[in-house]
């Protein structure tokens, strides 16, 4: 075959359709994992080579898309990736011949890597590599990196490909209805990123039909010289009779082939739901074309500058009261109250009302504690700042709620006045009282940090402008009894170099516990408020120390609790043990959080009367 590189200058070049949905018309179901049919039926999988080559497909695309370890791995795939992908390479390349060539595709990981996740970077690279070399020691002749979302893992797998090969690359970005990627990130970001990486060919596939890839695919032709691909789906997918059809018939189709064409696009195919049939009436609507291609080129491209936009980030000290008493290194007080159950929020308005008079610096809004229904805590809190005039620490959890929705939810927070906020995961429904509801956690505490501190640089998740940037003081949650504390200062060092700007800790009983964490983050240190709880009979003493991650009661504290004889007795004690507690962590953090249990704000008052 000729040099792909040259041929792609002056020649138009037809790519296959959809595996998948070949080998489901063909009776695989989806419960199956369609790379290792690579070595279970070889022969199936050449068999849609082959009805793709007949049909005039020019490249064939490996079987591979989602043989990497983090997705193998659940099914007990993982030690036969590198075969997996080494066979998938050899069935096309048998199948091609010396008619075609074969692209090996590598598709995302199907895990958040950071800032968005835990994998990190590097891990990612190291994933695609080995997806990587089983491909190019099968004989791809081509790698095409398909269906992204996150412009920072394509360019992990650009890294990748490039350091062991410089076989020609196409990065394909997949997009949303509104022409953008899935993060929200806009052509104009995505496309001279992708240029700058290093990538051959760019362009779009999946997830939308023919005419809006066509709107996307014209911005990006105006903002870049390489050659592009689009490979839409058959439309959008509907249900019938308890099956996903995609209604976008193969003539419309290659029409939108023949407007690709004229575009400028070099390279058309399919995604999910087209067929041989699709690929035939592209094959069609090139052959109508000008043999050269460039007759049929009607847009060419344009130089358009970027002008980055200067951002002036919030300095700490005036993002809010809280963030001013942390730039001048000052102790900081805080209470926490709960929302409560129903939409009356009086009472806990009250009590907010009086830990303002005592001189308390903000109130901490926790955001369903033990995955309980309250008041959402985002009102909580703009009603307490509206009505009691104190600030308040929204804490705000990545359960419930997607990554878009965070991002909404945030920018709303601003809007309406709220400046601080405690990026926390959140406890899994089937910790509270609805076992049997569900969950999202598209990003855990870690990912929530960057999106906030995006949002503080003037960058969405997208990493397109959003005009004035937001001003929040970001905290996080620690906790120095965790069983596994190499594992909890880890994330910490994760949090921290996320952006986090002060922490707040579990309840401390065991101050040497704290101690020994304290020490561990010392080349990360941030503010930290140790979280201080009155204890309020034994019972709760107990529950604390058998049923709250990371709470830790000594036996010393427990019995004293036991040597009181009455309920008043039993909170006087515990008023007592955390005002010692107090008395003790203070020299050592930059802050307490003092809990309120069942909402006695009068035990508060008891215990924050050692700070005079």
């Amino acid at each position: 075959m000729q040099d792909f590189r040259e041929f792609i200058e002056k020649n138009i070049v037809i790519f296959d359709g959809a595996m998948g949905t070949r080998l489901y018309e063909k009776g695989v179901y989806i419960n199956r994992v369609y790379d290792e049919l690579n070595l279970s039926q070889p022969a199936l999988i050449q068999e849609v080579h082959r009805e793709y080559l007949a049909a005039g497909a020019m490249v064939l695309e490996t079987n591979s898309f989602g043989a990497n370890r983090f997705k193998l791995e659940p099914h007990g795939l993982a030690d036969k990736l590198e075969v997996i992908n080494f066979q998938a390479a050899k069935l096309a390349r048998e199948a091609a011949g010396d008619n075609a060539w074969v692209a090996g595709s590598i598709g995302p990981l199907g895990i958040r890597i950071e800032p968005w996740g835990k994998t990190s970077v590097e891990e990612a690279e190291e994933a695609f590599t080995e997806q990587a070399r089983g491909l190019l020691a099968g004989g791809v002749d081509i790698f095409i990196l398909e269906t992204f979302f996150d412009i920072n893992e394509i360019h992990q797998a650009i890294k990748a490909v490039r350091k062991l090969s410089d076989k020609p690359i196409i990065a394909s970005m997949t997009i949303n209805e509104d022409g953008n990627a899935l993060y929200g990130t806009t052509v104009d970001v995505f496309t001279p990123k992708l240029e700058s990486w290093g990538a051959d060919v760019i362009g779009l596939n999946c997830s939308v039909g023919p005419k809006t890839m066509y709107d996307a695919i014209e911005k990006m032709r105006a903002l870049t010289r390489l050659n592009l691909i689009a490979q839409p789906n058959a439309g959008l997918p509907r249900v019938v009779d308890g099956r996903m059809i995609y209604l976008c018939n193969p003539e419309y189709f290659g029409e939108y082939a023949r407007r690709f064409f004229q575009l400028g696009v070099r390279m058309v195919g399919g995604c999910c739901g087209t067929t041989p049939e699709h690929i035939k009436w592209v094959a069609n609507s090139a052959k109508a074309l000008s043999p050269g291609g460039k007759g049929a080129i009607l847009h060419q491209f344009r130089q358009v500058e970027s002008v980055e936009e200067i951002v002036e980030v919030v300095p700490l000290s005036q993002k809010s009261a809280l963030g001013k008493k942390l730039a001048e290194n000052k102790f900081v007080v805080t209470a926490e109250l709960t929302p409560p159950k129903g939409c009356d929020p009086e009472q806990v308005i009250r009590r907010a009302q009086q830990l303002k008079e005592a001189g308390i610096d903000a109130i901490n809004i926790p955001d369903g504690p033990r995955a309980s229904a309250r008041l959402s805590p985002l009102a909580m809190s703009l009603l307490i700042e509206q009505k009691v005039g104190i600030e308040t620490i929204l804490h705000y959890c990545c359960r419930d709620r997607n990554i878009l929705g965070i991002q909404s939810d945030l920018l709303g927070a601003y809007a309406i006045g709220l400046r601080n906020i405690l990026a926390i995961t959140g406890d899994p429904p089937k910790v509270g009282n609805y076992p049997q509801a569900t969950a999202v956690f598209d990003i855990d505490a870690i990912g929530l940090v960057n999106v906030i501190h995006r949002l503080n640089h003037g960058r969405d998740l997208g990493n397109n402008a959003i005009g004035r940037p937001t001003g929040f003081v970001c905290g996080v949650g620690a906790n120095p009894g965790a069983i596994d504390l190499d594992l909890e200062v880890s994330r910490f060092e994760w949090k921290v170099d996320a952006g986090a700007e002060y922490a707040i800790t579990q309840p401390v009983f065991d101050v040497e516990l704290l101690e020994r964490f304290l020490e561990r983050i010392s080349h990360v240190r941030i503010p930290v408020f140790a979280g201080i709880w009155p204890l309020a009979s034994l019972k709760n003493a107990e529950f604390m120390n058998n049923e709250v991650p990371g709470a830790s009661v000594p036996e010393p504290l427990l019995q004293r609790m036991r040597k009181a004889d009455t309920i008043e007795a039993q909170r006087e004690e515990g008023i007592l043990i955390a005002r010692e507690a107090l008395e003790r962590v203070r020299k050592i953090v930059n802050g307490v959080q003092v809990s309120v249990p069942f909402g006695r704000v009068e035990s508060v008052l008891k215990v924050i009367e050692v700070l005079g």
